[in-house]
Order: structure tokens, then C-alpha cells, then sequence
């Protein structure tokens, strides 16, 4: 099995830059890819929460008699504007075969550290 990992960037130049690093130099549509690496980004929110009248239709006027809605279980919804990258995203994620947390400052500095 081939190993593939997923960095998931702020920012189409925070991607280019780690993609750099791991070398990952193939450009798609949308995100990097190469020595086992995926790099993506983020545009912008690419979800967002829920409006309240998405918990309760008598949300859509809400008063302060409803201060504070706190939900459940909250809800988002992609951005129309962004729903593009979010699948592209949701894509990639279904091609990984190891997961990490947090890797950006660490994977950078473990790459560098390995090829010095």
C-alpha cells in the first residue's frame, strides 16, 4: 500500500510553501500532490454555523425572551462560493492512508530537520 498523507492549508501560499518542503511539486486544481503527499487549502470559511431558524422556524425572529439559543447539536452549512474546494477537500480526505493532527509547523520542521 502507498502512503498517502493529507495537509489541509489556511491559504493557497501556506500550501505552496509545505508542498515545497515535502515535495509534493505536481499543481492540480486546487491542491498539490506528489511523494505521498496531498497539500490543499482553505478559501476563505468554507463552512459556516447554521442560522438560527435552521434549529426553530420561530428563529427567524428571534426576541431576547429566546436569548440564548444554544442548540443540541450544532448544525453548519457550506458556503455556495465555497462548495467547490470543500468537495475537492472532502475528496482528498477519502484518498489518505495515514491521518495526522496539527502538522503544519511540525512537519516542516521534522522535513527540515531530516534533510539536514
Amino acid at each position: 500500500m502507498i502512503l498517502i498523507q493529507l495537509v489541509i492549508t489556511e491559504k493557497p501560499s501556506v500550501a505552496r510553501a509545505i508542498a515545497q518542503v515535502l515535495g509534493a511539486s505536481d499543481k492540480r486544481d486546487g491542491y498539490f500532490e506528489g511523494n505521498g503527499w496531498l497539500v490543499g487549502w482553505c478559501v476563505g470559511h468554507l463552512v459556516e454555523l447554521a442560522p438560527a431558524d435552521a434549529y426553530d422556524p420561530r428563529y427567524s425572529k428571534w426576541t431576547y425572551a429566546d436569548l440564548p439559543i444554544v442548540p443540541g447539536e450544532w448544525q453548519y452549512r457550506v458556503l455556495p462560493d465555497t462548495r467547490k474546494q470543500f468537495d475537492l477537500l472532502r475528496q482528498l480526505m477519502g484518498r489518505i492512508t495515514q491521518a495526522g493532527r496539527g502538522m503544519g509547523r511540525h512537519l516542516l520542521s521534522a522535513r527540515t530537520a531530516a534533510a539536514g
